[in-house]
């Protein structure tokens, strides 16, 4: 019997393939604890693609139940309802299945590689999203076209990566009228983000009040790169942590500390403090020919995010201008000379070059990662951008040099074009394959 009362026989290919994995699934035994090391991350991999094919097919048939009226024809209930009793799922949980399927609906690409695993239920939301922004002026041809390009660039892309070059998609389908259609989509995306903004103050009754709230990406910047400042700060003073009897603060408890004391500095009217050997700032990159035509032209904050025209304006008038010198195709150029300690040219230079940690799956950013010396400084090497790479405080650990012989541990270099690469120690890949973050791969604001 299924979940829901009723018998595994479905008159359908669909249904009989169901109806069988089912069955394997009641099937499964105990024998887990016989695989090698290999076996069981093979296993782990298998049972994510076959949970996420499963999670695109579900969306597809809740949204074609709803599209069909299926749902009230046999029950009399809204899908969302009968999902909601039946699979003892939250409204909430169904709500997500059933948006999901909608916006695969009228997308067969998309849908047939989701079906097919080869693009994640995650990158399928954030390609249909893409899709569904692109402006209505814009041919169904190359709406189709952009379909089938964000499908091939799931095999190397993220869902957050593809968010990232969708920002590039109009350049490629409408060269022509790229620029004016982009504009126009940040100051829409923007209007869109200051009319949601939202912040609220929950008291749960028991001590602590929820703080809840939405803000466009330049404001929450501030405040990020703000409060990551205090923390760096106080985990600098944190002298007491090698007290076994301290309190064991997290990250997110440091934060929260943080947002008090950042609301207790300004109601005292203090300055923040320095945070990575600069005072906090936002870094904004535009190339020099841009900077002219500031009505027409928007850069990059710290994290990649862009900005509308009118807010990169709003932020020049009162700004701390720090020039980073780009060559044609976007090379840091100069920086000043070499300082035993990474200076705040410097660090800003790496903050344009890298972008957040440059580990593989990392998604720290600038703010939160240590300055690496490739070569350490005790060994001859040099603070200079040829000999450094930002990396968050996990990964820093994980490649300091060790007793650990060359081949044997995580190690990183600058390859080709000076795009830093991390190579996997021997026990993990016996090739020590060289690996590149995938924002590498992704075009940078002009």
């Amino acid at each position: 019997m299924d979940g829901d009362g009723t018998d595994r026989e479905w008159g359908t290919r669909t249904g009989a393939v169901l109806a069988g994995v089912l069955d394997l699934l009641d099937g499964l035994d105990d024998d887990r604890a016989l695989a090698t090391d290999a076996e069981r991350l093979a296993l782990m991999g298998a049972a994510i693609e076959a949970a996420d094919r499963l999670r695109v097919l579900a969306s597809v048939l809740v949204g074609e139940a709803e599209a069909s009226g299926a749902d009230v024809a046999a029950t009399g209930l809204s899908v969302v309802s009968w999902l909601a009793d039946t699979r003892r799922m939250t409204r909430r949980e169904v709500w997500a299945l059933l948006h999901e399927g909608r916006d695969l609906a009228g997308l067969p690409v998309l849908t047939a590689a989701g079906l097919a695993g080869a693009v994640s239920p995650q990158q399928a939301r954030t390609i249909s999203r893409v899709l569904a922004e692109l402006p209505d002026e814009l041919d169904p041809a190359l709406l189709r076209q952009a379909e089938r390009d964000m499908v091939e660039h799931a095999a190397e892309l993220d869902s957050q990566g593809l968010s990232i070059l969708a920002e590039h998609l109009l350049e490629i389908l409408a060269p022509e009228t790229a620029d004016d259609l982009e504009a126009k989509r940040l100051e829409r995306e923007l209007r869109r983000a200051r009319r949601n903004r939202s912040l609220s103050f929950v008291r749960d009754g028991q001590g602590s009040v929820l703080i809840r709230g939405k803000l466009p990406v330049l404001a929450a910047e501030t405040l990020i790169t703000q409060i990551e400042a205090l923390v760096d700060r106080d985990r600098r003073r944190a002298l007491d942590a090698l007290d076994p009897l301290a309190e064991d603060v997290t990250p997110a408890m440091r934060r929260a500390d943080a947002l008090v004391a950042l609301a207790e500095a300004t109601a005292l009217h203090r300055d923040t403090p320095s945070h990575g050997g600069d005072r906090p700032r936002v870094v904004v990159t535009i190339a020099a020919d841009r900077l002219r035509d500031l009505a027409a032209g928007a850069g990059l904050i710290g994290t990649g995010e862009r900005i509308a025209a009118g807010e990169l304006r709003r932020l020049c008038c009162d700004a701390d201008l720090l020039p980073v010198v780009l060559g044609g195709s976007g090379e840091v150029l100069d920086v000043g000379r070499e300082h035993r300690l990474v200076t705040p040219p410097i660090r800003a230079a790496l903050t344009v070059r890298d972008r957040g940690c440059v580990f593989p799956g990392c998604d720290r950013p600038p703010a939160a990662c240590h300055a690496h010396h490739i070569m350490p400084w005790q060994e001859g090497g040099v603070t200079s951008l040829d000999n450094l790479v930002l990396v968050c405080a996990h990964h820093h650990g994980i490649v300091e040099p060790s007793p650990d012989p060359p081949g044997r541990r995580w190690e990183i270099r600058l390859g080709a074009g000076g795009i830093p690469e991390v190579l996997p120690p021997s026990h993990v890949d016996r090739t020590r394959r060289p690996r590149r973050h995938q924002r590498f791969r992704l075009p940078t604001a002009a």
